[in-house]
């Protein structure tokens, strides 16, 4: 609260008071459904009443969604830290929302930012609202089971601006393994612009890291301290025995644990839980606000589950989660859905299909667990193929490294019988072509090469096989571990001049290599190194490892799989969902395509899921201002706000949503690096009659125009 005015940051303390006060008085919960208008409302059960903050932000020096920093600053360099060795919890803040907006959203202008998207852009498309500042109130807090385990961050965010007489909320659960603030500006900045408060949740992955040789772990606001004497204040604390942690940090120095990976819960299967947990914490921050006094001191419960309009939105795992809470919900907290690329892992029929062209799929609805990890072994050789010539390159890795990085995989991938071929081209097309089969389209085949050297596709196989396998930091599954490295050499144990543990709460990801912490392979050389450098072919053994656990079943991952799978039974609900077709993190007939086909079946008739796919649109937006994807691809970010804006006019004038349908965009072309700016002319509307365009689908067949 450095940059608050006095007045404020009273205020907030004494607010802060208020509700821990209530949140211990004896009363009827929020989500009751009895107990009249006039029944005291206290904290769910599921939170954590000791750990509960409230801060309230004047939209000047600070606000709910820039932090203070305006369009200018989020389009500007990280915001600088006063005590590098000491940043203060508004500082990593400001840290980390300057941090996320960027990672999920086109930040240059030509590509749209200031113009179709920005804090300066309002609901309609138009620059009406300056630096975009928002003032209003925050509410932060851990949701656990009593454990002090699994410490799931709960954030919401009540704009001044929010109507206590036409309430609504927007889930902005956070993507990938992102902390709270995650999904910022995937779903946030729509709900705070529309009035409405914001739930989020880092859905219990976070950025939750401990430091294994100092014992440094992050609290629930990014500040640090010893794991020892933060106990269950700490967003995550690897699980170790003292005398085995000693002799891991011998045998491996500087090596770090990541609350995804390592919490060795499988958190993904809690998901939909923890979406649905955000949003009752916010019926209770806003019943906390706008209700009356139940008596002289306690507020009274104002609104009840289905009184509140709410949209579960998000993107990628953020996505996954809300179709979930969707499908859990069974009191009415969710209203509607609206969710872009969902990670999400079916649960589906045999009698299922998915039809392209008048082509059948093979193979659609396969789990994450299942296509990443064969990605993760095949990539690296199939960017070698001729269909991906003149992809665009994304490494820091000299190109002649990464050729032979490339090689030595397909003979490597070869050598094992993977793929066939005498010669690397061969070979290369071998790979490609076993993708082709695996259920990735042909127009990802470009960006095969960036997903596996821009270390995307890597981080979350290894990422993924610890969590499904509920394995610890020590187990060192696969012979991969997290360090860092020497930046010259590659080489593990590397001690740096500074801690990423100080700033990983603002600009980690949740999913090494992240703020200066790598993927390390432990087997080879000696004491380990960046998996990309420890064996001529890119630790080709470790990978195949990880896929190995997937195809030789083992029970640990196939249960965790299971648990995670999801019905496709959103109970009527209107929902949307939104996909790039040239996804290559999660491919559309995996994810979205696959949805559609369950739905049609779990649903039939009662279904309200409408899906639009977008031709030459891809999982990582924030890619769009490098050369070669600022040529070929365009903005999935810009179809979500659309979606967004129907859903509303949808659930507030009756509109009815345009059915499923391919949106057929427009690459900008031009110079690699040098696009000229994007427009509508390369953006066609989601339209209400798609004619050839639409996406048929009826009792598990889904037929999509190629």
């Amino acid at each position: 609260m450095k940059d608050i005015p006095i007045a404020a940051r009273i205020k907030a303390a004494m607010l802060s008071a208020a509700i821990v006060a209530v949140a211990l008085a004896p009363a009827a919960r929020a989500d009751d459904h009895d107990g009249g208008r006039s029944a005291v409302h206290r904290l769910p059960p599921f939170v954590v009443a000791s750990s509960l903050r409230t801060t309230t932000y004047d939209g000047v020096s600070d606000d709910l969604l820039t932090a203070g920093l305006g369009k200018t600053g989020l389009a500007g360099p990280a915001p600088a830290i006063a005590n590098p060795a000491s940043p203060t919890a508004a500082e990593l803040r400001r840290l980390a929302i300057w941090s996320n907006y960027r990672a999920l959203v086109d930040m240059t202008a030509k590509g749209g930012y200031g113009r179709f998207w920005g804090p300066n852009v309002d609901l309609y498309g138009n620059d009406t609202l300056g630096e975009g500042k928002i003032a209003g109130t925050e509410y932060l807090a851990y949701a656990d089971d009593g454990s002090g385990r699994h410490n799931v961050s709960l954030l919401v965010q009540v704009p001044t601006s929010f109507d206590p007489a036409n309430p609504c909320i927007v889930t902005a659960t956070s993507s990938g393994s992102r902390g709270v603030y995650g999904a910022i500006s995937a779903a946030g900045e729509w709900g705070l612009k529309r009035g409405c408060a914001v739930a989020y949740t880092d859905k219990g992955t976070g950025n939750g890291a401990h430091e294994m040789r100092t014992g440094l772990v992050t609290l629930i606001d990014g500040v640090l301290a010893d794991a020892a004497t933060a106990g269950p204040n700490s967003l995550f604390t690897a699980n170790v025995p003292a005398g085995t942690l000693a002799t891991y940090n011998q045998n491996f120095p500087n090596r770090y644990a990541f609350k995804h990976a390592h919490s060795q819960q499988n958190p993904e299967q809690e998901w939909g839980e923890d979406t649905l947990e955000a949003v009752k914490f916010a019926y209770w921050a806003l019943n906390r606000q706008f209700a009356t006094l139940a008596d002289s001191s306690h507020h009274g419960v104002r609104y009840r589950p289905g009184s509140i309009t709410t949209i579960a939105a998000s993107v990628s795992n953020g996505g996954g989660a809300s179709l979930a809470a969707a499908e859990q919900d069974t009191r009415g907290w969710i209203t509607a859905v609206v969710v872009g690329e969902p990670q999400v892992n079916v649960r589906i029929r045999g009698n299922a299909q998915v039809i392209e062209g008048g082509q059948r799929i093979a193979a659609a609805g396969k789990p994450l667990a299942d296509y990443m990890t064969l990605a993760n072994l095949l990539q690296p050789c199939a960017a070698l193929a001729e269909a991906a010539a003149g992809a665009p390159y994304l490494t820091a890795l000299p190109t002649a490294t990464t050729t032979a990085i490339r090689q030595a995989r397909c003979t490597s991938l070869a050598a094992a019988g993977y793929v066939r071929g005498s010669d690397t081209q061969t070979q290369a097309n071998d790979a490609l072509a076993l993708l082709h089969d695996a259920g990735y389209e042909a127009d990802s085949d470009l960006l095969h090469a960036p997903m596996w050297d821009s270390q995307a596709v890597p981080a979350v196989a290894v990422t993924y096989a610890n969590a499904y396998t509920r394995s610890s930091v020590i187990d060192n599954l696969c012979g991969f571990s997290f360090g860092t490295t020497n930046p010259a050499t590659g080489g593990a144990g590397f001690t740096p001049a500074v801690s990423p543990m100080l700033t990983v709460f603002g600009l980690g990801n949740g999913v090494p290599p992240t703020n200066g912490i790598s993927l390390v392979y432990n087997v080879t050389p000696q004491g380990g190194a960046d998996h990309r450098l420890a064996t001529p072919d890119a630790s080709f053994t470790g990978a195949a490892c990880a896929r190995a656990l997937w195809t030789n079943r083992d029970p640990r991952m196939l249960a965790s799989v299971e648990a995670i799978r999801v019905n496709a039974n959103l109970h009527g609900k209107p929902a949307i969902i939104v996909q790039g077709r040239s996804d290559a993190l999660v491919p559309v007939n995996h994810a979205s395509r696959a949805y559609l086909a369950a739905n049609s079946m779990r649903e039939g008739s009662r279904s309200q899921l409408s899906f639009y796919e977008v031709t030459n649109g891809q999982h990582f937006d924030a890619f769009l201002g490098v050369p070669g994807f600022d040529t070929r691809f365009v903005p999935v970010h810009y179809y979500n706000i659309q979606a967004l804006n129907q859903m509303w006019s949808h659930l507030k004038n009756g509109t009815p949503l345009p059915p499923s349908q391919v949106i057929r965009t427009v690459p900008r072309g031009g110079t690699p690096g040098a696009a000229p700016a994007l427009s509508v002319a390369n953006l066609p509307a989601i339209v209400a009659n798609p004619g050839s365009n639409a996406i048929g689908v009826s009792h598990g067949v889904v037929n999509v125009p190629h």
